[in-house]
Protein backbone atom coordinates (compact mmCIF):
# COMPACT_ATOMS: atom_id res chain seq x y z
CA UNK A 1 0.00 0.00 0.00
CA UNK A 2 2.81 2.39 0.14
CA UNK A 3 4.50 4.19 -2.26
CA UNK A 4 7.07 1.97 -3.28
CA UNK A 5 4.69 -0.74 -3.55
CA UNK A 6 2.81 0.97 -6.52
CA UNK A 7 5.81 2.34 -7.80
CA UNK A 8 6.66 -2.04 -8.48
CA UNK A 9 3.25 -2.46 -9.62
CA UNK A 10 3.90 0.39 -12.68
CA UNK A 11 7.29 -1.26 -13.45
CA UNK A 12 5.73 -4.69 -13.63
CA UNK A 13 2.98 -3.25 -15.96
CA UNK A 14 5.50 -1.80 -18.03
CA UNK A 15 7.66 -4.74 -18.66
CA UNK A 16 4.44 -7.04 -19.60
CA UNK A 17 3.41 -4.59 -21.81
CA UNK A 18 6.95 -4.18 -23.59
CA UNK A 19 7.60 -7.94 -23.91
CA UNK A 20 4.23 -9.24 -24.68
CA UNK A 21 1.44 -6.63 -25.94
CA UNK A 22 -0.97 -7.36 -23.38
CA UNK A 23 -2.40 -4.56 -22.99
CA UNK A 24 -2.56 -2.73 -26.16
CA UNK A 25 -5.77 -4.40 -27.00
CA UNK A 26 -7.76 -2.29 -24.43
CA UNK A 27 -5.38 0.43 -23.31
CA UNK A 28 -5.21 1.68 -26.54
CA UNK A 29 -8.71 1.39 -26.37
CA UNK A 30 -8.39 4.04 -23.48
CA UNK A 31 -10.50 6.50 -24.85
CA UNK A 32 -12.41 7.52 -21.71
CA UNK A 33 -15.98 8.48 -22.11
CA UNK A 34 -16.14 10.63 -19.59
CA UNK A 35 -14.94 9.04 -16.41
CA UNK A 36 -11.22 9.09 -17.02
CA UNK A 37 -9.65 9.95 -13.51
CA UNK A 38 -6.37 10.25 -11.59
CA UNK A 39 -5.62 7.82 -8.70
CA UNK A 40 -7.91 8.60 -6.01
CA UNK A 41 -11.16 9.65 -7.73
CA UNK A 42 -13.79 7.78 -9.74
CA UNK A 43 -15.36 7.80 -13.12
CA UNK A 44 -18.81 8.80 -13.92
CA UNK A 45 -21.25 6.12 -12.42
CA UNK A 46 -24.36 5.31 -14.51
CA UNK A 47 -28.01 7.56 -13.85
CA UNK A 48 -30.74 7.96 -15.32
CA UNK A 49 -29.45 11.40 -17.25
CA UNK A 50 -26.73 9.46 -19.28
CA UNK A 51 -29.20 9.92 -22.55
CA UNK A 52 -28.13 13.96 -21.89
CA UNK A 53 -24.77 13.26 -21.44
CA UNK A 54 -22.55 14.66 -24.27
CA UNK A 55 -19.29 15.06 -25.04
CA UNK A 56 -17.72 18.86 -23.93
CA UNK A 57 -15.69 20.83 -27.19
CA UNK A 58 -12.25 20.59 -25.44
CA UNK A 59 -13.41 16.38 -24.87
CA UNK A 60 -13.89 16.12 -28.46
CA UNK A 61 -10.77 17.71 -29.53
CA UNK A 62 -9.02 15.57 -27.31
CA UNK A 63 -10.73 12.44 -28.46
CA UNK A 64 -9.78 13.35 -32.01
CA UNK A 65 -6.13 13.80 -31.05
CA UNK A 66 -6.35 10.03 -29.60
CA UNK A 67 -7.95 9.05 -33.07
CA UNK A 68 -5.14 10.59 -34.35
CA UNK A 69 -2.75 8.50 -32.47
CA UNK A 70 -4.88 5.62 -32.71
CA UNK A 71 -4.50 5.91 -36.99
CA UNK A 72 -0.61 6.42 -36.26
CA UNK A 73 0.03 3.11 -34.60
CA UNK A 74 -1.07 1.72 -37.70
CA UNK A 75 -2.00 -1.54 -36.33
CA UNK A 76 -4.56 -4.17 -38.31
CA UNK A 77 -7.67 -3.55 -35.42
CA UNK A 78 -10.45 -6.09 -36.04
CA UNK A 79 -13.29 -4.51 -33.99
CA UNK A 80 -14.26 -1.79 -31.94
CA UNK A 81 -16.47 -2.94 -28.50
CA UNK A 82 -18.13 0.06 -27.05
CA UNK A 83 -19.87 0.39 -23.79
CA UNK A 84 -23.43 1.80 -24.26
CA UNK A 85 -23.70 4.91 -22.34
CA UNK A 86 -23.75 8.14 -24.03
CA UNK A 87 -19.80 9.75 -24.14
CA UNK A 88 -18.93 6.03 -24.68
CA UNK A 89 -20.84 5.78 -28.03
CA UNK A 90 -19.77 9.95 -29.08
CA UNK A 91 -15.87 8.73 -28.63
CA UNK A 92 -16.19 5.53 -30.75
CA UNK A 93 -17.76 7.36 -33.14
CA UNK A 94 -14.38 9.67 -33.78
CA UNK A 95 -12.28 6.53 -33.02
CA UNK A 96 -14.01 5.11 -36.43
CA UNK A 97 -13.92 7.60 -38.33
CA UNK A 98 -10.30 7.47 -38.87
CA UNK A 99 -10.12 3.23 -39.17
CA UNK A 100 -11.45 1.27 -42.65
CA UNK A 101 -14.92 1.27 -42.41
CA UNK A 102 -14.86 -2.26 -42.78
CA UNK A 103 -13.98 -2.82 -39.07
CA UNK A 104 -16.66 -4.04 -37.19
CA UNK A 105 -18.53 -1.94 -33.92
CA UNK A 106 -19.88 -3.87 -31.10
CA UNK A 107 -21.46 -2.06 -28.12
CA UNK A 108 -21.28 -4.33 -24.74
CA UNK A 109 -23.65 -2.99 -22.02
CA UNK A 110 -20.92 -4.57 -19.56
CA UNK A 111 -18.78 -2.01 -20.45
CA UNK A 112 -20.50 0.71 -18.25
CA UNK A 113 -18.71 2.28 -15.94
CA UNK A 114 -19.61 1.19 -12.17
CA UNK A 115 -18.09 0.59 -9.50
CA UNK A 116 -15.86 -2.76 -9.52
CA UNK A 117 -15.24 -3.47 -6.09
CA UNK A 118 -14.24 -1.94 -2.82
CA UNK A 119 -10.63 -0.40 -3.25
CA UNK A 120 -7.53 -0.94 -0.81
CA UNK A 121 -6.87 1.85 0.55
CA UNK A 122 -10.70 2.48 1.07
CA UNK A 123 -11.34 6.28 -0.14
CA UNK A 124 -12.11 8.90 1.99
CA UNK A 125 -14.93 10.67 -0.49
CA UNK A 126 -16.40 7.90 -2.07
CA UNK A 127 -18.57 5.20 -0.15
CA UNK A 128 -20.81 3.49 -2.72
CA UNK A 129 -23.43 1.38 -1.23
CA UNK A 130 -22.53 -2.48 -0.46
CA UNK A 131 -24.93 -3.55 -3.20
CA UNK A 132 -23.40 -1.35 -5.95
CA UNK A 133 -20.25 -3.39 -5.37
CA UNK A 134 -22.26 -6.81 -5.69
CA UNK A 135 -23.92 -5.74 -8.76
CA UNK A 136 -21.67 -3.87 -10.63
CA UNK A 137 -18.52 -6.01 -9.89
CA UNK A 138 -19.89 -9.12 -11.08
CA UNK A 139 -20.84 -7.25 -13.91
CA UNK A 140 -17.41 -6.02 -14.86
CA UNK A 141 -15.56 -9.53 -14.13
CA UNK A 142 -17.62 -10.85 -16.78
CA UNK A 143 -16.93 -8.11 -19.11
CA UNK A 144 -13.17 -9.02 -18.37
CA UNK A 145 -13.96 -12.58 -18.74
CA UNK A 146 -15.38 -11.84 -21.62
CA UNK A 147 -12.49 -9.52 -23.47
CA UNK A 148 -9.17 -10.74 -21.84
CA UNK A 149 -8.28 -14.45 -22.31
CA UNK A 150 -5.77 -16.39 -24.08
CA UNK A 151 -6.00 -16.98 -27.81
CA UNK A 152 -7.37 -19.49 -29.83
CA UNK A 153 -4.57 -22.34 -29.94
CA UNK A 154 -5.54 -22.13 -34.17
CA UNK A 155 -4.22 -18.30 -33.95
CA UNK A 156 -0.78 -17.58 -35.46
CA UNK A 157 -0.60 -13.77 -35.35
CA UNK A 158 -1.37 -11.01 -32.60
CA UNK A 159 -4.77 -9.43 -32.73
CA UNK A 160 -5.68 -5.75 -31.47
CA UNK A 161 -9.28 -5.02 -30.67
CA UNK A 162 -10.27 -1.34 -29.40
CA UNK A 163 -12.15 -0.89 -26.63
CA UNK A 164 -14.15 2.08 -25.65
CA UNK A 165 -15.14 2.10 -22.01
CA UNK A 166 -14.84 4.38 -18.61
CA UNK A 167 -11.87 5.08 -15.84
CA UNK A 168 -12.71 2.62 -13.24
CA UNK A 169 -13.33 -0.30 -16.06
CA UNK A 170 -10.05 0.58 -17.48
CA UNK A 171 -8.51 0.43 -14.39
CA UNK A 172 -9.88 -2.72 -13.19
CA UNK A 173 -8.93 -4.67 -16.05
CA UNK A 174 -5.48 -3.46 -16.08
CA UNK A 175 -5.47 -5.24 -12.32
CA UNK A 176 -6.45 -8.40 -13.37
CA UNK A 177 -4.63 -8.33 -16.47
CA UNK A 178 -1.09 -8.13 -14.83
CA UNK A 179 -2.49 -10.90 -11.86
CA UNK A 180 -2.66 -7.87 -9.24
CA UNK A 181 -4.57 -7.64 -6.20
CA UNK A 182 -7.94 -5.91 -7.90
CA UNK A 183 -8.44 -4.13 -4.83
CA UNK A 184 -5.87 -1.99 -6.10
CA UNK A 185 -7.75 -0.20 -9.30
CA UNK A 186 -8.14 3.00 -7.42
CA UNK A 187 -4.46 3.69 -7.14
CA UNK A 188 -4.03 3.96 -10.93
CA UNK A 189 -4.21 7.10 -12.66
CA UNK A 190 -5.88 7.53 -16.03
CA UNK A 191 -5.69 10.42 -18.35
CA UNK A 192 -8.61 11.68 -20.08
CA UNK A 193 -8.49 10.07 -23.59
CA UNK A 194 -5.57 8.35 -22.69
CA UNK A 195 -4.06 5.45 -24.71
CA UNK A 196 -1.78 3.98 -21.88
CA UNK A 197 -0.33 7.87 -21.40
CA UNK A 198 -1.02 11.16 -22.80
CA UNK A 199 1.78 11.94 -24.43
CA UNK A 200 -0.37 12.21 -27.78
CA UNK A 201 -2.21 15.28 -26.30
CA UNK A 202 -1.31 18.82 -26.07
CA UNK A 203 -0.72 20.28 -22.77
CA UNK A 204 -3.56 22.50 -22.16
CA UNK A 205 -5.60 19.23 -23.18
CA UNK A 206 -4.17 17.13 -20.75
CA UNK A 207 -7.15 16.78 -17.64
CA UNK A 208 -8.19 14.47 -14.86
CA UNK A 209 -11.31 15.43 -14.19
Amino acid sequence: GNEDTFREMLRIKRSVQAQFNTQVNFMSAQMMAGGATSGGEVGEMVDDTDEMRELERKARLMAQEAEKRLSAFNQPYTKVVVSTMTRARETAALVRSCLPPDIPLEECGMLAEGAPCPPEPPSSHWKPENHQFFQDGARIEAAFRKFFHRADVTQNEDSYEIIVCHANVIRYFVCRALQLPPEAWLRIAIGNCGLGDVGHLPPDMITYN
